[in-house]
């Protein structure tokens, strides 16, 4: 371009006009920007952004505190669903304790607060369809008159839990095994896996008497189950005064059994708790702590300063640390949260009783001893997840408070085929002998399979 006299004469005159127009627009911005800041501060509009980064509910005032265990950096995962948003950060530290809550306005579903609906589409199987069902959980051979205790949902409160889709399912764990590790309620679950599994593919048995192994050809998955009541060490040896015969659970010891094939695991659901009503003694570093309907000698010098409900928050704690700390895991490890049972009017050995309950209870049904227990298994499981790596992989499926609302999924007195069971109450209104723990197949613990179905398809 040519360079004319007038021209550049009139390029120096803009040059200095146009600087100027920066520096106003500059300044004038950086006003803007303090006071909008100052503004959002102290709006709901920040709030609600507090709100999405930090998991607030602010729409649940009433939901307990979060415990002072969780207090540090490092925080266990209440899974949280993300319909439409990449694969969540894993570690005990990827989401806040209360991360469970719903997030107004987010992509955030709260999959543990709801109500149960009803669903005329039915049962994802029946008891004619799956042969696999224990016969004291098949409430509907065993001649249970209602059916409705089949047909109800749960209904998270701000998003749907999708139904279960047992292809989904086999497709995310293609060539990948799954273990339930826990007591017969653990069994309960795996076994209605199974049933919704079977209706798109029949498992061959390939367990043997050490562990329960199901196996799925078409995706060369594989379904596991161990026993193991309490999570933790167990013996039945005499020790000091402790005679033989009464299990003596060591709280700061894993079960070596199942932590042996926890490499093996891609993805492992742990449950325990039940068997801290029973008769134990409990073992600190070699030492008798405590005990459960069992007492030492008189003459006995021993502190015995640990209850079974204390003992209980150990064991998850041992459990969950030790699984964190495993060298070769590299799976995902789902702690399901304490099943409640539904004996009225007295315990299960002492006239307690599920009869009569055909749907689900308008309001919650609260227990002392659940919701004790419930609490000690959160701060145990807290503990721990504190204390692990991030790069640990572990979840809290809390399932307490909506199965809270179910006695009417139990089996009750349909625990068996005997066509003289009693199902009745007797003439001085006894109940008769029942299972208000263990749940109906099908029925409301279908649930926590496709609550599990959620989890396992954000990771894989």
């Amino acid at each position: 371009m040519g360079m004319s006299s007038p021209k550049c004469f009139s390029c120096a005159m803009a040059i200095p006009r146009f600087a100027s127009s920066i520096a106003f627009m500059v300044a004038g911005l950086a006003i803007f920007v303090i006071v909008a800041s100052v503004l959002l501060a102290s709006s709901p509009i920040f709030s609600s952004f507090q709100d999405y980064f930090l998991s607030v509910d602010h729409g649940r005032e009433s939901r307990p505190p979060i415990p002072p265990s969780f207090a540090g950096n490092h925080r266990p995962e209440m899974f949280v669903s993300e319909p439409s948003s990449p694969k969540p950060v894993s570690g005990s530290d990827a989401v806040n304790y209360d991360a469970n809550s719903t997030v107004s306005d987010a992509n955030l579903c709260d999959l543990y607060h709801g109500k149960w609906v009803y669903d005329s589409g039915g049962p994802l199987y029946t008891n004619m369809s799956c042969p696999l069902i224990t016969q004291m959980q098949n409430c509907q051979g065993n001649g249970r008159p209602d059916k409705d205790y089949e047909n109800w949902r749960w209904k998270p409160d701000r998003c749907d839990l999708p139904r279960f889709d047992a292809r989904k399912f086999l497709e995310l764990m293609r060539g990948k095994t799954l273990a339930f590790v826990g007591d017969s309620v653990s069994r309960n679950q795996m076994e209605s896996l199974l049933c919704i599994l079977c209706q798109a593919d029949m498992p061959k048995n390939r367990g043997s008497r050490r562990m329960h192994r199901w196996y799925f050809k078409s995706t060369s998955t594989t379904i596991v189950r161990i026993w193991s009541s309490w999570l933790v060490h167990k013996t039945s040896e005499p020790m000091v005064f402790a005679p033989d015969g009464v299990a003596k659970v060591h709280l700061d010891l894993p079960d070596e059994y199942f932590m042996e094939f926890l490499p093996e695991f891609d993805v492992v659901v742990l449950s325990s708790g039940h068997w801290f009503a029973k008769p134990s003694v409990y073992v600190l570093n070699g030492t008798i702590v405590g005990g459960q309907l069992w007492k030492p000698p008189q003459n006995a010098r021993v502190d015995m300063r640990i209850n079974n409900i204390e003992a209980f928050g150990l064991s998850v704690e041992t459990a969950v640390e030790s699984i964190a700390a495993h060298p070769n895991f590299t799976g995902v490890a789902i702690f399901r949260s304490y099943s409640p049972d539904h004996y009225e009017g007295g315990a299960w050995n002492a006239g307690g009783s599920c009869t009569g309950k055909v749907s689900p209870a308008s309001d919650l049904v609260r227990n002392e001893y659940t919701d004790v227990m419930h609490e000690k298994q959160v701060s145990g499981f807290g503990r721990a997840a504190e204390k692990a790596s991030k790069k640990s992989n572990l979840v809290f499926m809390d399932i307490t408070e909506a199965f809270g609302y179910r006695p009417d999924g139990h089996p009750g007195p349909y625990r068996s085929p005997d066509p003289n069971k009693k199902t009745k109450r007797g003439p001085h209104g006894e109940p008769p002998p029942q299972d208000c723990l263990h749940w109906c197949m099908p029925g409301p613990i279908d649930t926590w399979n496709e609550l599990l179905l959620e989890i396992i398809s954000k990771r894989f």
